[in-house]
């Protein structure tokens, strides 16, 4: 990782990108919201601590919600993974065919689905994300991060481009 020290905005948005998370998760475990509308309010009352402006929230909650579909899509690439481990010889016959034909059009519709999402979810240099594995897309190279960090170039190749792993 870069050994350069983050100046103070880089900071501000990492302290921001934590702080949102925090108050989401806690406005989610409350009650019936969705994660757009958790978002919106943890926003909403964070820049109306006068501590962050609601355009620095907004660019925050933009990667937050960047980093939670990410999660999301790992977690349908998850179940399908599971879904074609079973053992159809267990079925029944009749239920194993429609299943099957079941299973074959869900994959379909989430391989497009998976994608897409592949070509429109980039991580690039400058942005705040979450702890995870960023692999450069021009070199390979693997950057591990511990922590909410706002991302450096890839530290061998030096280009901007990056594909996230949890």
């Amino acid at each position: 990782m870069s050994e350069e020290k983050p100046n103070p905005e880089q900071n501000e948005d990492v302290h921001l990108y934590q702080k949102l998370a925090d108050r989401a998760a806690e406005i989610l475990q409350e009650g019936r919201k969705t994660i757009d509308e958790a978002l919106k309010k943890a926003g909403d009352e964070i820049s109306a601590g006068g501590e962050f402006t609601r355009e620095q929230a907004e660019k925050i909650s933009a990667y937050l919600r960047r980093d939670l579909n990410e999660v999301g899509r790992k977690l349908k690439q998850t179940r399908d993974t599971v879904i074609n481990a079973a053992e159809p010889h267990r079925l029944a016959a009749g239920m194993q065919s429609g299943l099957a034909k079941l299973l074959h059009t869900a994959a379909d519709v989430l391989s497009e689905v998976a994608s897409r999402s592949e070509k429109v979810i980039e991580f690039h240099t400058g942005e705040v994300t979450s702890p995870g594995t960023l692999t450069c897309k021009a070199c390979g190279k693997e950057m591990s991060l511990k922590a909410t960090v706002r991302i450096p170039p890839c530290p061998s190749c030096h280009k901007t481009v990056f594909r996230k792993s949890y």
